[in-house]
């Protein structure tokens, strides 16, 4: 499925650089056909998709605690500060700074497949499976 290769591009690449035009072009159709079609396929924007990727990795980086919040919005591709603190705090529910200070012992033993289904950011309105 040619989807499948933009959103693997995501994945991959969440931290560089990447707009509705490249993504589109990874699945070789136009932004707006490639926007309508992600949606309907994903249930989500190529950009939220995005986003939450890059969120996800963010919350691994910040769970180590040898970088700092700015540090890890510009490791995960977000240009904007504010904006990664808002995004983050949309989808985790505490800023990042708080979820960077509290402890995460209890998650240690926690093999990574399962933490990250478990620590997986959801938005407003989503419930967890």
């Amino acid at each position: 499925m040619l989807l499948r290769r933009a959103r693997d591009l995501m994945d991959r690449d969440y931290a560089q650089p990447l707009d509705v035009e490249k993504l589109a072009r990874a699945a070789l159709m136009s932004a707006g056909h490639f926007s309508r079609s992600f949606r309907a396929a994903f249930g989500e924007t190529p950009y939220s998709y995005l986003m939450t990727r890059r969120i996800e990795r963010a919350k691994a980086l910040l769970r180590r605690g040898d970088m700092t919040v700015t540090e890890v919005c510009f490791a995960v591709g977000c240009s904007s500060l504010g904006s990664f603190s808002s995004r983050f705090t949309e989808l985790v529910g505490e800023t990042p700074s708080a979820y960077r200070a509290r402890d995460h012992a209890d998650g240690a033993a926690i093999p990574a497949c399962y933490a990250k289904l478990y620590t997986r950011p959801v938005r407003n309105g989503e419930t967890k499976s």
